[in-house]
């Protein structure tokens, strides 16, 4: 197979660049001459895309630039030789001079990674590369890699027992292979039998059984992906990166049989259960993460700006928390608000992109902006985070089927950046205008005359609903109907409305922040939360009730049903105390700043709500890990 990839065409045995850039655009054209490649720039921009993940410069003078990208008509391998070397960035600090450039269709058929593994092989074997570079010819460096493999024989039988390795890069192309192929080498060198699961953009390949992990001396996992490390508890562990035994796989090996046993975490443990509970559940988990992820920065930043700026700038009006026009404040209110237009999008984007890749990025950042944009489905809100995730999820299986499907060679390149971005565009607007943006529509009209009926009956009926609606989804369409409907009554000198709503709205991030906090002994937060924790404290105080989605988002069966509880306290108790507020607005700097007739009383509700949510939170979160570790 490794003929179809090599050929003397794509050798340069005398590379005239004297950068890397020089290097990427010298390679690229032979391939675009080869018919590789039909767009050098395009893929030169994606080989600078993948080189900002991690340097594909190894040691000893080899590089192996590599990229998926949508200009790859047909995979290949171009390689060069510069004599001379060129700074590439390497590990070691040396000059490159042997270069490998690994082109991959964006979303082609995958036997070209399984090509990759042997000529990993190819690099590992000594001699090879001097074999290569003293090549009179192209012709001469083509016919190496159509040999057969020199067969090694080990330098000890492979008698001292079994070792379990992991390899995997963040692509999931060179260094996965490299890495394995170092590991088998040293391994046997040293006596040792292995085997190696390679977790590469083909899929995880190789699992050792429960059997051959039982056995196993000793697990190297050598990965800058995520992997499954339960199933090692209590053998001797090293995790390391994946080009630690591409540098030296003696010393990788010798490290991991004098390693601690692996004992997870009961945060570890809790992911684990949760992304192996099987099937589609699993999937939904890691890709829910994925948005997540990628959604906090903006929550973390809008938020933090945004409370910053009413901290600082704002004065309450009747109107709510305003910072004067054209001022600094202004300037960094306006900043947070960007960024929390990004966050739907982008948590919607990236659920979309961890099931079809970079095609269905585009549709799923527009199907978020559009589930978030009420204005396009005749609503008075968007959906909020649930609507995102909802878009998300309908973009990525449908550009996932379109770009699994067989097409003609003429179509197949445009798959990728036109025909499954523009599709997944096109049906996702759809589905928000004219079939789930009517109900959203109806359902708010429906929530705001069912607040009007019960205006005038139980303060604690009431509470429960205003209150269970100010938590259920954080900014979202619940939340504003009681929010727009609890300000539409302070015209009217009916200020108690808003009073409950300004203590039921920071309980959600007030609450979550406890619960991180309280929390980090009890090991059920991850490092990502914990710091989300401390940004949706800050939000919280500024009545940001937003400073909560990432949590609810991570885990909705826990978080919402614990927000909606503290949120119904919080606001029962204001109605009770009989607390108003005369500003549209809502945390406990509304409080402290005179909005409200019964400050101190106003933050006890809000103190007592905080501290439900995040007692639930913890209750909920710890009982359904022990439910996790029961099932495991």
């Amino acid at each position: 197979m490794i003929t179809s990839l090599i050929n003397e065409r794509l050798i340069s045995l005398q590379l005239a660049a004297s950068d890397k850039d020089g290097v990427f655009r010298e390679l690229a054209a032979r391939l675009a001459a080869d018919g590789r490649i039909n767009d050098i720039e395009q893929f030169v921009s994606d080989l600078w895309a993948r080189e900002e993940i991690d340097n594909t410069g190894f040691e000893e003078g080899i590089a192996l630039p590599h990229a998926k990208s949508a200009a790859v008509v047909k995979p290949a391998v171009a390689i060069g030789i510069s004599r001379n070397g060129i700074d590439y960035g390497a590990q070691d600090g040396q000059p490159s001079r042997l270069f490998f450039m690994i082109a991959s269709p964006a979303n082609g058929a995958n036997q070209h990674v399984e090509v990759l593994a042997e000529l990993s092989s190819r690099l590992i074997e000594t001699g090879f590369i001097e074999r290569l570079l003293a090549a009179p010819s192209a012709a001469a460096a083509a016919a190496l890699f159509y040999e057969a493999k020199a067969e090694t024989t080990p330098a000890r039988p492979a008698d001292q027992g079994l070792l379990i390795g992991v390899t995997g890069c963040p692509t999931g192309v060179a260094h996965t292979y490299l890495a394995a192929e170092a590991l088998e080498k040293a391994a046997a060198e040293l006596g040792y039998a292995i085997k190696v699961e390679t977790n590469g953009s083909i899929g995880v390949k190789n699992s050792p059984s429960s059997d051959e992990i039982a056995r196993a001396k000793a697990v190297i996992v050598a990965s800058d992906r995520q992997v499954d490390l339960l199933r090692f508890a209590g053998k001797p562990l090293l995790q390391t990166s994946v080009k630690a035994p591409i540098h030296d796989g003696k010393v990788v090996i010798e490290k991991a049989l004098h390693a601690a046993a692996y004992q997870p975490d009961a945060s570890e443990q809790q992911r684990q259960a949760k992304a192996q509970t099987g099937g589609m559940r699993g999937e939904l988990y890691r890709v829910l993460m994925n948005g997540v992820s990628h959604m906090i920065p903006f929550v973390v930043t809008g938020g933090l700006l945004i409370a910053l700026a009413l901290a600082i700038g704002g004065d309450p009006t009747p109107n709510g928390m305003q910072i004067p026009e054209g001022s600094l404040w202004n300037q960094i209110l306006n900043l947070g608000v960007v960024s929390f237009k990004l966050m739907i999008p982008i948590l919607a984007g990236y659920i979309a992109y961890a099931i079809a890749d970079r095609p269905a990025l585009a549709p799923g950042l527009i199907g978020g902006w559009i589930a978030n944009d009420g204005s396009f489905y005749g609503a008075a809100a968007g959906t909020g985070f649930i609507g995102a995730i909802l878009a998300g999820l309908l973009v990525g299986y449908l550009v996932r089927w379109i770009t699994a499907r067989h097409y003609h060679k003429m179509l197949q390149p445009l798959v990728p950046i036109l025909i499954a971005p523009i599709t997944g565009s096109l049906f996702i607007a759809a589905m928000f205008i004219f079939v789930i943006g009517a109900p959203i529509a109806d359902l708010m009209a429906a929530m705001n005359q069912m607040l009007v009926s019960l205006s005038g009956g139980s303060l604690v009926l009431l509470g429960i609903v205003l209150g269970g609606m100010a938590g259920f989804d954080m900014g979202g369409p619940v939340n504003k109907v009681a929010f727009l409907f609890s300000v539409g009554l302070i015209a009217s000198g009916q200020t108690q409305f808003m009073g409950a709503m300004a203590c039921a709205i920071p309980v959600a991030p007030l609450g979550m922040a406890m619960a991180t906090t309280l929390g980090r002994k009890l090991n059920i937060f991850d490092g990502s939360e914990l710091e989300a924790g401390k940004a949706a404290g800050a939000m919280g105080l500024v009545g940001i009730s937003e400073g909560a989605i990432p949590f609810a988002a991570r885990d909705p069966l826990a978080v919402i049903p614990a927000n909606v509880l503290g949120s119904m306290v919080a606001a029962v108790m204001a109605f009770l105390f009989g607390i108003t507020n005369s500003v549209a607005h809502g945390g406990p700097i509304v409080a402290l700043l005179g909005a409200m007739n019964h400050p101190l009383l106003a933050l006890l509700c809000m103190a007592t709500g905080a501290t439900v949510t995040g007692m639930t939170a913890l209750a909920l979160k710890k009982w359904r890990l022990q439910g996790s570790q029961a099932l495991a």
